[in-house]
């Protein structure tokens, strides 16, 4: 027998009304499509494109047509010293940036989370790096590194530390002043990913612990990290990702140098594409990151799965 609620629907229904509207699986596509589209044509294309260019001899200038070698390119990488450094860079360069830039944005989202005076100001002020383009970082820090005139070598002279050193031409220097930026500028993003979660862990789980006696550090291990740790090891893992491709910040600051001692894999590519004209031997060489990177996120994402964590 039909409830009340019922009754009312079909007194309220017009008598010639069809079947409730569904949406089938011809319509879903009709609605995903619009946003299908842009990705199909702007990131897929061109990757498959890269792929098939990296099993060709193509390269600029030729006039002769461009030729399947199949993975000679591949196996020219194998025994490229100069790309097997720029990806040892490139790893250093990656969990150098990324370890500090967690740590940093760790301890800077636990004090933004504090009731400080102008908290919401402070919090303005801490995403400012992320909000500038990577070319205009780049500028204002070649300005800081900037041998004669810089604001870093005058403060050197001025505390009387010495004459201050060209820091981003120095074989022993410009790795680590470019890894300096890196975490500048990327740490605001990991700033708010961590503040987002402080904020989501309910206050009453700190106040249950600080009446049981925790101190700070056992309330942060025992309440704070555990809520915190899926956030965590997800933003670390994009920091990776963004790091390792990166190209802007470091190809602006060195252009590579000096001697190749800031040369990331990214800058590699570039350079044997757009500077030499090895078309296909870049692509190679995009394809190798692409995969490396695809297995780093498959064992990334199988660990969580295993886990539990929720992605």
């Amino acid at each position: 027998m039909p409830t009340a609620t019922e009754r009312t629907r079909t007194a309220r229904r017009p008598a010639d009304a069809g079947p409730p509207h569904t949406v089938t699986a011809h319509g879903a596509w009709f609605l995903v499509l619009p946003a299908l589209i842009p990705v199909l044509v702007l990131s897929v294309g061109p990757l498959l494109y890269g792929v098939l260019l990296a099993f060709t001899d193509a390269q600029s200038g030729r006039t002769e047509p461009t030729r399947w070698i199949g993975a000679l390119n591949f196996s020219d990488l194998l025994h490229d010293t100069l790309f097997r450094e720029s990806f040892r860079i490139g790893l250093v360069w990656a969990v150098g940036v990324t370890v500090p830039q967690f740590l940093l944005a760790l301890g800077l989202a636990l004090l933004l989370n504090e009731d400080l005076r102008l908290r919401p100001l402070a919090r303005a002020l801490a995403i400012i790096p992320w909000a500038m383009p990577e070319v205009v970082v780049a500028v204002m820090w070649r300005l800081v590194y900037e041998p004669d005139a810089g604001i870093l070598n005058e403060t050197v002279r001025d505390l009387g530390l010495g004459d201050g050193r060209d820091w981003l031409s120095g074989l022993g220097t410009a790795l680590p002043a470019v890894v300096v930026v890196g975490v500048w500028a990327g740490m605001p993003q990991t700033t708010v990913a961590l503040l987002a979660g402080l904020q989501n862990t309910p206050r009453e789980l700190h106040e249950a612990a600080a009446v049981d006696g925790a101190g700070a550090w056992r309330r942060f291990r025992a309440v704070t990290w555990p809520a915190l740790r899926p956030i965590a090891l997800a933003i670390t893992a994009l920091n990776l990702i963004w790091n390792f491709n990166s190209f802007a910040l470091v190809y602006v600051l060195t252009n590579g140098g000096p001697g190749g001692r800031t040369r990331l894999p990214m800058l590699f590519a570039y350079e044997e594409a757009f500077r030499y004209g090895q078309f296909g031997y870049a692509a190679a060489m995009g394809c190798v990151m692409v995969a490396v990177v695809s297995v780093c996120l498959a064992f990334f994402l199988a660990g969580r799965i295993r886990r539990g964590d929720d992605a």
